[in-house]
């Protein structure tokens, strides 16, 4: 289990670039159904990068797992790690996660990370912490979310971060694994297993679709999650999309709806690890919302985009999604809420693909985490 949990993802880099890309590290031009295109090594030198962001000046942030964050340069340089990074419980699959830039990060410089903080007694939980970047490292750190209640437990930390343009943070948490944690994904007075919704500062949205209710956190936005390993907007909708970690089988893509419950563990697409039903073994039940597209077996979900470039033009509206149990980077095509079509890209490479990030111009750039950790771009052929 820990072999599949370790795979890689490739980051995406920017093309203006190129250059400096071809002048380090051999091309690989690769036809695709609707593109041909180019895969270079960005920056090398990682170790378990988990989360990617770009600066406004073409600059990127990388975190590493281990708990280091550094600045990526426009020629794919790696800065030494940064100080100011909150301590964290980097055991199994906790460390430091995702990192996020703000949307005013022009005038505020402020920077935004996930991570699995340590309690007392061997306890832990996903939390976010913001502070100002500076050239060395981030000022004025504040811890403004941390997962409720904290458990004994390395996995299933979640942690994407994702701002929705209205002013608010969406936080996809995990429900921790373990038997008995998973439950809590369904109890509306626990963070585990939940999408939270929270203002750039920590606050509580007045429009959350829990606030005010007896036994119920205000954060919450969605339940009955799993892992969810990757989260992005759709552009086309304005809505949170997610893709979620299955046990043995049932890897999901969902829309993430105010309120609503996404059926862990009481359904789900897989079985578990040791071959006994989900629940009931049933795939759906009242009151619980479908996923639009499931994987078996699983593909190990990962980090995931929207694809809103002309750079590559005929990706244009798709949505991208690491692979890492089964090491690829998926291309799906959408009709509406709809998934109509599905493509492999680079299963040759071996490589656990952990994050997608579209860059400022266009290539995409994907962190893997195979052993020979680096951020690779894909740009057009041409």
């Amino acid at each position: 289990m820990r072999a599949l949990l370790l795979f890689a993802t490739a980051v995406l880099g920017v093309s203006i670039f190129a250059g400096a890309i071809e002048a380090r590290a051999a091309d690989e031009i690769i036809a695709t159904e609707k593109a041909k295109i180019r895969v270079a090594a960005f920056a090398k030198g990682l170790e378990h990068p988990w989360g990617l962001a770009f600066l406004p000046d073409g600059r990127a942030l990388v975190t590493e797992r281990e708990g280091r964050l550094r600045i990526v340069s426009k020629a794919g340089k790696l800065s030494a790690p940064l100080n100011g990074v909150p301590k964290v419980d980097a055991r199994e699959q906790g460390g430091l996660l995702d990192v996020a830039v703000d949307p005013d990060f022009a005038d505020n410089k402020l920077v935004y990370l996930s991570y699995a903080e340590p309690g007392t007694g061997g306890t832990n939980s996903t939390a976010v912490a913001r502070g100002a970047l500076t050239e060395t490292g981030l000022t004025g750190i504040k811890v403004i979310f941390s997962q409720q209640p904290k458990v004994k437990s390395s996995l299933h930390f979640g942690s994407r971060l994702v701002f929705d343009g209205k002013g608010h943070l969406f936080i996809t948490l995990g429900e921790r694994f373990k038997k008995e944690y998973r439950g809590q994904a369904q109890d509306l007075s626990s963070d585990l297993g939940k999408v939270v919704r929270i203002g750039t500062d920590g606050s509580i949205p007045k429009d959350n679709p829990f606030v005010g209710q007896k036994d119920a956190r205000p954060e919450i936005w969605s339940y009955g999650h799993r892992n969810q390993q990757g989260a992005a907007i759709n552009p086309a909708s304005g809505e949170l999309w997610n893709s979620e970690h299955g046990p043995r089988g049932g890897d999901e893509i969902n829309i993430v709806r105010a309120g609503k419950n996404y059926g862990w563990p009481l359904v789900s697409y897989g079985i578990n690890y040791d071959g006994t039903p989900v629940g009931e073994g049933k795939k759906t039940g009242p009151g619980i919302t479908d996923p639009v597209y499931t994987w078996v077996p699983s593909i190990g979900t990962a980090g995931m985009t929207f694809y809103t470039s002309d750079a590559i033009g005929p990706w244009r509206g798709d949505l991208f999604v690491g692979g890492m149990a089964i090491p690829k980077l998926v291309r799906l095509e959408l009709d509406g809420d709809k998934i109509t079509h599905e493509e492999a890209l680079l299963a040759d490479m071996g490589s656990r693909i952990r994050d997608v990030v579209q860059g400022p111009d266009g290539a995409l750039y994907l962190l893997t985490d195979d052993g020979e950790d680096k951020i690779l771009r894909v740009s057009a052929a041409e």
